[in-house]
């Protein structure tokens, strides 16, 4: 993926070079540029003492005196919470979306570059006067020449992408993987993941975003699924006049969804918004596996009674067997069941060597103490989401790319539904879809003959208990029988043993060097120095400079213990 990053930005600054007439060998354009861009990227570093470890609020700043490419990556990290500590999600949440607007006569430029014809051949008029402005694109309001059956010209959206944001982030990550190698400590995240893979998924999900036409896709396919449902509406397409760099889409006026004054002001009713609003955004997960992946305020609008789904550039994706293990879970959490939640975690989850099965259902079983004797009215899912997550990543699980863009999502549909309809529940809808559709789909010939086998075969083996019974307390009488123990301590338990037992070998190392120069103190060996055998005093300084290095490394490794405690605190 590196390889492929480098390799595109090479050609782009090969042709750029070209154009201009400037000599290209060996790529030493791009290593210039990529200089230069190391050594302001060092110089933001050094600015904000990157030497003394990264805190939420420095990774923050930094991201946002690196530029609109930094911000666009810490935006996409901020959806890791499986990954980086919620502290640091948290924070990268902050980041802002907006960015400074590029000059309209450079949106011209780019719409007539994409076009090969003047803009005013296409559209009748453009406000000059940009709507949005992210780190990717901005969005003008427009007028096409073509007209409705009014006879009025069709109001749009242009969504124009910045020029050369596509070579500029290819550069920016090649440049982020080698600094990945001289960052600091980011609490435990250089030892529990792979930064250089996060990277790669990171570019995997700018580049998608970066694809007009893939959205362009993402909101045919919304639009065809979503078509039954009266009140989800996302705009209509004008595929006819969008390119990879230019977007045009219906306009859509309304309000956004968490406009609580508008909306009470125009006649809505708030509970019935938030209740619409959860229930399609569970439709898309449950029944579609297909849902927008970054559903906050700025991307639904409430527009004519419809809830209008905008901005389809990041899209998230569940398969059927995914959706089917996710139901399995809500459905063992609802019914408190520890064994069926642990199983279901294990076999959703990417799992890093060997898991601790007896650890993760201690933790699971206090996950759901915790949060499953809650009513479904008080339970804060983005906690109790947050909470599993913490689990699964201290026992080396890690969670699927769209799994993790769900829980993200969740999070939003959480914050919308507190602004506008806080009694509302997101998991006591959930709960209950599962239920409707579970009973729905309920198949009695089905379940009657999967349950009357499995009656079948306990009884079947449930006659050779008797025997087995006898068989067992003969042996134990005669003294045969053997009792089988399987031990797995924990990773902390074997450190606890081994460094017992080595300070124990060492201590006793010592006592023995100790006497042995105590003896020879008290005959007459020769050479001697104020007094004292040599080899007796040289056996003295050696026991004395192992027990001073014993009892600073314990003190060393106690203050690091509490740092780590602090961390994760």
């Amino acid at each position: 993926m590196r390889k492929i990053a480098d390799a595109q930005a090479d050609k782009a600054e090969a042709e750029k070079a070209a154009a201009e007439g400037q000599p290209v060998y060996d790529g030493k354009i791009r290593n210039s540029e990529d200089n230069a861009r190391f050594k302001e990227i060092r110089a933001v570093l050094a600015k904000n003492n990157i030497t003394r470890g990264i805190s939420p609020e420095k990774l923050r700043i930094i991201l946002e005196e690196l530029g609109p490419t930094y911000i666009k990556l810490g935006q996409l990290m901020s959806m890791h919470s499986d990954i980086l500590p919620k502290r640091y999600c948290d924070e990268l949440a902050k980041l802002n979306y907006d960015a400074p607007p590029m000059p309209f006569s450079e949106v011209k430029e780019i719409i007539e570059e994409s076009y090969g014809c003047p803009a005013s051949e296409v559209f009748e008029w453009i406000d000059e006067k940009t709507l949005g402005s992210a780190s990717i694109a901005q969005v003008h309001r427009a007028k096409l020449k073509k007209k409705d059956e009014d006879g009025n010209y069709l109001e749009v959206i242009i969504k124009v992408q910045r020029r050369g944001v596509y070579e500029i982030m290819s550069r920016d990550i090649s440049l982020l993987h080698r600094l990945v190698k001289l960052m600091p400590p980011v609490g435990d995240i250089k030892n529990i993941v792979d930064l250089d893979m996060v990277l790669d998924e990171m570019w995997d999900v700018a580049r998608e975003e970066m694809d007009f036409l893939n959205e362009a896709h993402n909101i045919a396919e919304f639009k065809r699924i979503n078509k039954d449902i009266k009140y989800v509406d996302c705009p209509d397409m004008y595929i006819e006049y969008s390119t990879d760099k230019v977007l045009v889409m219906e306009y859509v006026g309304g309000c956004s969804i968490d406009d609580v004054e508008y909306l009470t002001a125009n006649g809505y009713d708030l509970n019935e918004i938030g209740e619409k609003f959860v229930n399609s955004f569970i439709k898309q997960v449950m029944d579609d596996g297909f849902f927008h992946a970054d559903p906050h305020p700025g991307n639904v609008k409430i527009c004519e009674g419809k809830i209008v789904w905008i901005d389809m550039g990041m899209m998230g994706r569940l398969s059927d067997r995914d959706r089917r293990l996710m139901v399995r879970g809500v459905r063992s959490i609802a019914m408190h069941d520890i064994q069926a939640t642990v199983n279901a975690v294990l076999d959703l989850g990417d799992i890093q060597g060997t898991p601790d099965r007896d650890k993760l259902y201690v933790e699971i079983k206090n996950f759901l103490d915790q949060y499953g004797s809650i009513a479904f009215g008080s339970l804060d899912i983005a906690a109790a989401l947050q909470c599993l997550m913490d689990i699964m990543k201290e026992n080396g699980i890690a969670l699927p790319h769209g799994m993790t863009m769900l829980c993200r999502g969740l999070a939003h549909v959480q914050g919308v539904l507190a602004i506008i309809s806080p009694d509302i529940n997101m998991m006591q809808i959930a709960t209950n879809r599962i239920t409707d559709d579970f009973i729905q789909n309920l198949d009695i010939r089905e379940e009657f003959n999967k349950y009357g086998r499995a009656f079948y075969r306990a009884m079947d083996r449930g006659i050779e208990i008797p025997a087995l019974t006898s068989q067992v307390m003969k042996e134990y009488l005669a003294g045969q029988s053997k009792v089988t123990i399987n031990l797995n301590p924990s990773k902390e338990f074997d450190e606890l043993i081994y460094s017992s037992i080595r300070n124990m070998v060492i201590g006793l190392g010592v006592a023995a060097l100790l006497i042995a120069s105590s003896v020879m103190c008290t005959t007459s060996m020769e050479p001697r120095i104020f007094g004292i055998p040599v080899l007796g005093a040289v056996g003295f300084s050696f026991a004395m400079i192992v027990s001073g290095f014993l009892i600073l490394r314990n003190i060393g490794l106690k203050i690091l213990a509490r740092r780590r405690r602090r961390r994760k605190s």
